[in-house]
């Protein structure tokens, strides 16, 4: 279902994406960011489903800027870490923005994110133009509160994540008071990925449910 492209962002540089299309006309077209394990085999597949649903959707390397074409096992949780961390805020938001305009003709536009993907999902919101996002887990978004979302938003947690503890969990909804938050009570940190040690089959099957309706009520 999905292709490899290249992307050229508006300071010339080039990145890889990967693109699902729906059969038929797009519903909208959605960007999937991805978490601070490149575009993994996860994110493809997430990619993939999204399309199933009906959406152009494209999943931008937003590691390419440091090293290009990585994608790590979900044990290397530091070296993703690393690698976020040399990355230029303002210059992610570019390669974000590239991504968006290989959407454009597929009608609204929305971003999904996890992780630090959720984070930037989020930042999208603030500086782009969206018509929607969902960030989940995104506890970077913090360091931004500053900055308001220009289009609905809907926020996901874990309750047992030891990353983003509740105090964090309600600075975020005190500096997003629009926001659509969604606490799930058994779940840990990167509940959505079926590769990873804290996946929590009940709580990612509720927040893609929900994701999708919030998806379709402003798509």
């Amino acid at each position: 279902m999905g292709e490899e492209l290249r992307l050229t962002t508006a300071d010339g540089h080039v990145l890889g994406a990967y693109q699902a299309s729906p059969v038929g006309k797009p519903r909208g077209g959605l960007l999937v960011l991805q978490e601070v394990f490149g575009v993994t085999e996860h994110i493809k597949r997430v990619t993939d489903g999204f399309a199933e649903q009906g959406y152009l959707a494209i999943a931008p390397a937003l590691f390419d800027r440091v090293k290009p074409g990585i994608t790590l096992p979900y044990t290397e949780v530091e070296r993703g870490r690393d690698i976020m961390l040399q990355l230029d805020l303002d210059a992610s938001v570019q390669d974000i923005a590239a991504a968006a305009a290989a959407l454009e003709g597929a009608g609204k536009l929305a971003a999904v994110g996890y992780c630090w993907g959720g984070a930037m999902a989020d930042l999208a919101a603030c500086r782009l133009k969206l018509d929607a996002a969902v960030s989940y887990y995104g506890g970077r978004i913090s360091s931004w509160l500053e900055l308001k979302p220009t289009c609905p938003v809907m926020y996901h947690f874990g309750g047992q994540d030891p990353l983003i503890p509740a105090d964090l969990v309600d600075q975020i909804r005190a500096g997003r008071p629009d926001g659509v938050f969604h606490i799930y009570p058994n779940a840990g940190h990167g509940f959505n990925c079926d590769e990873r040690a804290d996946f929590a089959p009940e709580s990612a099957a509720a927040a893609l449910q929900r994701t999708l309706a919030f998806l379709d009520e402003n798509l």
